[in-house]
């Protein structure tokens, strides 16, 4: 049997190949799919089928576009009315050389979850592994909260049923495979493991112990964050997605077509350190580090509007244009050819934000007030607790909340580090705020030097 897991870094997403014979089969697969090809042809397989275990809410499934390269067919859940692919339903069945797998119905995240339940018939009729989607993590249970306040307790009901009724009798030794690891935005937390058994998760994750009724009380009052583009990943999954035309490395762009773009309306995201953004950008640029991509992107970037990139020395720009295809953002247009001291070498307009540090900042608290911003997620200004005077806004949902913040008064932004911080700054920027300050180093900093903070 062969076994690959594919990890999607920045979306913490899991996919999967598994083969036997020649025959091999993709769960879940990404949009920039080469990967599963490539693997298949090292092992001399063919991709048969491509499942998927629901309609992903996070990233572009990759399906179609898979489907296109080697024919494959798409398998998916009856309860909902795919575009495209087939359906499957409870204790449908397949074969994959030695390989038998069954479908289980395992609603509650989506209507139309599956679970893929793999037995390997050359040794045992027993269940080997299972592909849960979104149903079950390592340490967590997923979200259940698309469907609206009305139906969190139903939706919440059904997915601890479908684990406790279908999932845990399958057996203790039968190896978990998810489709999200630590960190995704489909869990809450997430436990840092690669995969897990359903004994250790009997034993071990909070959620399944405190029984049903305490999780569907708990689930009611549970509102996780949304980020828009999950609406446009919906459609584009439910109605399958464009497939890619073209080449995913980003065009260089010229200093007088990056102003072109400027005057007819684009976005401009400089992947530059918050220190170098602050010191001088593009104006209007969104301030989003490469490793954070994945996460904010889908909170503040449009599908229309051209996107161009800015950074320093334009490396591994392969990687930073696939966080892009996986979250659909076709509106690409390319990067700052020589990245931006080719723009400054030129003379061209800048900006500029004030950065400081958290003793510049307890300095000043000393003296004056500003309007203190903490941009970071309820979670932790709840528990790690926040600078005394700081108002909460989470920094994806700052632009629906610019209203609460004032434009008359400096505005001093912190956040974990400083990055989330460099992003709200800039969204401020960008909405004619003119006095602005990101705190470098944020709560980290904070705590490190020994100040006081709130609960």
């Amino acid at each position: 049997m062969l076994f690959e897991r594919i990890v999607a870094e920045g979306l913490a997403h899991n996919s999967y190949l598994i083969g036997s014979g020649d025959e091999g089969a993709v769960i879940d697969p990404r949009r920039d799919c080469r990967v599963y090809l490539d693997i298949a042809r090292r092992n001399h397989l063919v991709i048969r089928d491509i499942f998927e275990t629901h309609r992903n809410e996070d990233y572009v499934i990759g399906s179609r576009e898979l489907s296109n390269q080697c024919g494959a067919e798409i398998w998916h859940g009856a309860h909902m009315p795919f575009l495209y692919g087939k359906p499957v339903k409870d204790k449908d069945q397949f074969t994959l050389g030695s390989l038998g797998i069954e479908v289980l119905e395992t609603p509650g995240h989506t209507e139309e979850s599956i679970t893929l339940v793999v037995r390997d018939r050359e040794v045992a009729d027993e269940p080997y592994m299972i592909f849960c989607g979104d149903t079950l993590f390592a340490g967590d249970i997923a979200r259940t909260d698309f469907f609206g306040q009305e139906r969190k307790a139903e939706m919440a009901g059904k997915i601890f049923d479908s684990i406790t009724g279908k999932i845990l009798p399958l057996g203790d030794g039968v190896i978990v495979c998810p489709a999200h690891g630590a960190g995704s935005i489909c869990g809450g937390t997430i436990a840092d493991h690669p995969f897990t058994t359903i004994g250790y998760e009997r034993q071990t994750n909070p959620l399944i112990r405190m029984g049903r009724d305490a999780f569907i009380a708990q689930r009611v009052t549970e509102s996780p964050y949304l980020p828009p583009y999950f609406r446009q990943m919906e459609r584009y999954n439910k109605d399958g997605a464009p497939l890619l035309v073209r080449n995913p490395f980003p065009k260089d762009l010229r200093i007088a077509e990056v102003n072109e773009y400027r005057r007819a309306g684009c976005q401009i995201v400089d992947i530059r350190s918050p220190t170098s953004f602050g010191a001088s950008h593009i104006p209007e640029s969104l301030s989003i580090w490469r490793e954070g991509l994945a996460s904010f992107m889908g909170w503040v970037l449009d599908y229309e509007k051209p996107v161009i990139l800015v950074d320093d020395f334009n490396l591994d720009l392969d990687q930073i244009a696939r966080h892009f295809i996986r979250l659909g953002y076709d509106n690409l247009a390319g990067v700052l050819a020589g990245g931006f001291p080719a723009w400054t070498k030129a003379a061209q307009e800048i900006a500029a934000i004030q950065t400081c540090s958290v003793w510049q900042l307890k300095e000043r608290l000393e003296k004056e007030s500003p309007f203190l911003l903490d941009v970071r997620d309820i979670k932790n200004w709840r528990a790690v607790g926040h600078i005394r005077g700081a108002h909460h806004v989470y920094v994806g949902e700052l632009p629906q909340h610019l209203s609460e913040i004032p434009k008359n008064e400096p505005v001093v932004v912190y956040c974990d580090a400083g990055f989330k911080g460099s992003l709200a700054a800039s969204i401020l920027a960008r909405n004619n705020y003119r006095t602005i300050t990101n705190v470098i180093g944020g709560m980290t900093a904070w705590k490190q030097a020994g100040f006081k903070t709130e609960r």
